[in-house]
């Protein structure tokens, strides 16, 4: 029973700022995953990591000032628990089968040829790509995201163009 009562109060804590918990997720979910499988590199954990977010934001309810506050703030919790997963001592010792995902689930119509690579990119540039070309955020907002100068956000966008280049044989400029 406490643990309904959870949901409920969580519900009314959501609706208070005029959105319910199911359109946070509805509008949120692919996002989030996306951000989740360009760290984990597995729909399978990506999809357990978006829902370990949603589950956060339902254990812990807040307002948000607008629909872009209520993105950015999963964003960077999606970001934090992923690299948390990643440098936890269980993930690390779990070996896998190489796995070769064509595409994300639920994105069928957006096949993008370059994820393999920016999949291989280190994170820090990894985390500035995403946000900067798939998920549109300007570099200061990155830079606020990530708690880093917005100078440091441009230099990591240029190197990883540069690595992405070298690496899809690209031009020189």
């Amino acid at each position: 029973m406490q643990g309904d009562r959870r949901l409920d109060c969580s519900e009314m804590g959501a609706m208070e700022s005029g959105h319910s918990i199911e359109a946070i997720f509805k509008r949120n979910f692919h996002a989030v995953f996306r951000l989740c499988y360009s760290y984990l590199g597995s729909a399978a954990d990506a999809e357990d990591a978006a829902q370990t977010v949603f589950v956060k934001l339902l254990h812990h309810p807040r307002t948000f000032k607008s629909t872009e506050h209520e993105h950015a703030w999963l964003i960077v919790c999606a970001s934090n628990h992923c690299k948390d997963v990643l440098k936890s001592a269980s993930y690390t010792r779990v070996t896998t089968l190489p796995e070769r995902e064509d595409h994300l689930p639920g994105t069928e119509d957006q096949i993008d040829e370059t994820i393999d690579v920016v999949l291989r990119l280190p994170a820090k540039y990894k985390d500035c790509v995403y946000l900067h070309y798939y998920e549109g955020y300007k570099t200061a907002e990155i830079a606020t995201m990530l708690g880093i100068p917005a100078s440091t956000v441009r230099n990591r966008l240029r190197d990883a163009r540069a690595m992405l280049r070298e690496t899809l044989g690209g031009d020189a400029q």
